[in-house]
């Protein structure tokens, strides 16, 4: 509730004003002098003052009111202040509304008028304090990003922003964090800048692959092996645990560890206690965990893949990073960052790449920069250098498919799914693998490549439509 000053050397007028305001909503503070006035400003949060002009019963100067003014603009410049004047005071009024008084009122006054006055100013101020506060948070932010290593990362979006925002408050403190999205999207280098922003910055940042080691390896990998703890084991192992003991580690692909390791991690995060393969001695270590999944972690709980307490270790803060379709503005400042200072791009090449939907997210887009700087013809690159006329011929119009053909359709395959070029339209995948066949030459490889295919799928397509390479 907003507070009000009233501060006039009659009781009587302290009093009506007073209750005009309470039954108004509006909380009251009273004095009848200017000394009084002053001290009540400095104890409390007042929002609005609204003082009389003349403090001595002899005079009508307004000497008295002038000097209240100044001093209270002193105190708090943007403090909002009605004068209350005699008639006789109207031209000091005047100059002093110059001077910033926010509105004066002859005596008597009008209620009403009084009180839209006052609700009109106590809004202005309300909100003058809001963007206040505003710009403050934004001048720190940015002062904090000014200051901070984003190791290297390029965007634009509001939606990355926030991301890298985050990360910076993340890096503060020494929690674990996971962060979610899809892969390709650059959670490795939010990861980073967790890292690098944080107090352990000089000591070990150790980073693992979990969905890139086999099976059988991954426990060695993480908590070390013994020589002679399996087949194939020399010498002794460190694991990536004991090299980042004091720093930080990053579990990428978390989603991927099977329950027997994730024991042993659940008991490193408790305890930071762990025992090598084929050792009894256990061994201590202090790291910070940052991981990262692509995966519904809450489904994979629900279908006893993933422990739920892990998940709560893991996740003291989750790091949300949305797929690249979902922050367009970030894809020409990316491209530009890629095919480097002797290539542009024309304006229809920069509507195909922001209207392209990027279904492998920012290393997509990396490998098509790489690719068009490779195939370029001249320093201006065209929308074939990128590989997408191939994606725009493809689209055609949906056809009606029969009920009893769609469980049969790729398109309605969820393994199938992942290997057919879409961008949110029914693709016609025979007609596309023949079209790219005859801009490649029949060059498997690169055929592959711009379906998005291993060389073994596409085989598997083309014999299974008949198509002859």
């Amino acid at each position: 509730m907003d507070k009000i000053l009233i501060v006039d050397d009659n009781q009587a007028v302290c009093n009506a004003l007073a209750l005009m305001l309470e039954l108004n909503g509006y909380q009251t503070l009273t004095c009848l002098s200017p000394d009084v006035a002053l001290e009540l400003v400095q104890l409390h949060d007042v929002a609005l003052v609204v003082q009389d002009m003349n403090f001595t019963q002899d005079t009508t100067s307004g000497e008295e009111g002038r000097s209240l003014f100044y001093a209270l603009r002193q105190l708090q410049p943007q403090l909002p202040i009605v004068l209350l004047t005699a008639w006789t005071q109207l031209e000091l009024a005047v100059e002093l509304v110059k001077e910033g008084a926010a509105d004066y009122m002859g005596k008597p006054w009008d209620d009403a008028k009084l009180l839209t006055s006052i609700n009109n100013l106590i809004s202005l101020h309300r909100l003058a304090k809001d963007n206040a506060k505003l710009n403050r948070v934004e001048n720190q932010r940015m002062a904090a990003i000014k200051d901070a290593d984003l190791c290297g990362i390029v965007f634009n979006s509001g939606a990355m922003q926030r991301c890298v925002d985050l990360a910076l408050q993340i890096a503060k403190s020494d929690v674990s964090v996971l962060i979610t999205g899809p892969n390709g999207a650059g959670k490795d280098k939010l990861a980073d800048i967790i890292h690098a922003n944080s107090s352990l910055k000089l000591q070990p940042f150790i980073k693992v692959n979990i969905g890139a080691l086999p099976m059988e390896l991954l426990e060695a990998e993480l908590f070390g092996a013994e020589a002679g703890a399996f087949t194939g084991a020399t010498k002794t192992r460190i694991g990536r645990f004991e090299a980042a003991d004091g720093g930080t580690l990053f579990l990428d692909e978390i989603g991927n560890l099977p329950l027997s390791g994730q024991v042993k991690l659940l008991r490193v995060l408790q305890t930071g206690e762990f025992e090598r393969l084929g050792s009894h001695q256990t061994r201590k270590v202090n790291v910070r965990v940052i991981s990262a999944t692509n995966a519904d972690l809450l489904q994979d709980i629900q279908a006893g893949r993933f422990r739920e307490d892990l998940f709560y270790r893991l996740n003291v803060i989750e790091l949300p990073l949305p797929a690249l379709k979902e922050r367009k503005d970030d894809v020409l400042p990316l491209v530009e960052h890629f095919i480097g200072a002797d290539f542009s791009l024309s304006r229809q090449t920069q509507q195909a790449l922001q209207e392209h939907s990027w279904p492998g997210n920012v290393r997509e887009l990396e490998n098509a920069c790489r690719r068009a700087v490779i195939l370029a013809n001249s320093p201006e690159l065209t929308v074939e250098d990128f590989g997408l006329e191939l994606h725009s011929r493809s689209v055609i119009e949906p056809k009606a498919t029969p009920e009893h053909q769609l469980s049969e359709s790729p398109l309605n395959d969820p393994v199938a799914q992942n290997d057919v070029v879409q961008d949110g339209a029914v693709q016609d995948e025979k007609a596309s693998i023949e079209s790219a066949l005859a801009q490649h030459r029949g060059v498997i490889a690169r055929v592959a490549k711009s379906l998005g295919l291993s060389r073994q799928a596409l085989y598997r397509r083309m014999e299974k439509y008949g198509i002859d390479k």
